[in-house]
């Protein structure tokens, strides 16, 4: 069921298990100024998702955030094919039985998105090629796997690899996502672009929402780059 974060602003969660490890994965979907919907990180659909999202408005684009959240775009391009479906670098080749409009790049937001959304590429992670959002109305900053932000982990074996990978309970960059991390000097900069922007909430894909305190945990989040 999806849940009104703010003004325009909605997500939804779905389950995701790797070996036992339950991270759960979450969807974002933003209301854009002309009336259409932008859907980032989609997760399974199924008819009661479908009608929730076309009763908020029709469907003018599917984004991919990175390189790995991509698992259940071919369900979304079936049942809305005239939205646009976007990319990161890298993904198109690798997704070949998909058709992209475009691929993801800093400082070209695609122009149907009006004001309302901006982006930063993430560097120096080319394994991920995460792209992170800006929904500018709500203030509300969008990361996939750059963080997680997991405060009740659902069994042991989840709660050990968060506390091996010195992520649990809080706002912090994995200890898979810290050896993907290959140039420090490019991400640090990329991290100190977001802190640019003007946020307050931080939606993640994995873990719970950050209503509050946004640039603060960022930071912290990635102290040791």
């Amino acid at each position: 069921m999806l849940e009104r974060l703010a003004d325009d602003l909605w997500t939804t969660t779905g389950p995701l298990s790797t070996a036992g490890i339950q991270i759960g994965v979450r969807m974002t979907v933003v209301r854009l100024p002309g009336g259409g919907l932008f859907v980032h990180s989609p997760i399974r659909i199924d008819d009661t998702l479908r009608a929730e999202v076309q009763a908020l408005g029709p469907v003018g684009f599917l984004v991919a955030p990175n390189k790995f959240h991509h698992l259940y775009l071919d369900g979304w391009v079936e049942a809305f094919p005239d939205a646009k479906l976007y990319g990161p670098i890298g993904l198109p080749e690798k997704c070949k039985d998909l058709r992209f409009d475009g691929i993801l790049a800093e400082g070209h937001p695609d122009p149907g998105w009006g004001d309302a959304i901006d982006l930063v590429q993430f560097y120096g992670a080319p394994a991920t090629n995460e792209v992170v959002f800006l929904h500018k109305p709500s203030r509300t900053l969008l990361m996939t796997d750059l963080a997680f932000n997991i405060h009740e982990p659902v069994n042991w074996i989840t709660r050990m690899y968060l506390r091996i990978g010195k992520c649990h309970g809080r706002l912090k960059t994995t200890g898979i996502m810290r050896l993907v991390i290959r140039d420090k000097q490019a991400a640090r900069q990329s991290v100190e672009r977001m802190l640019a922007w003007d946020f307050d909430r931080i939606v993640v894909s994995h873990g719970e929402v950050l209503e509050h305190g946004g640039p603060d945990a960022l930071r912290s989040a990635f102290e040791w780059l």
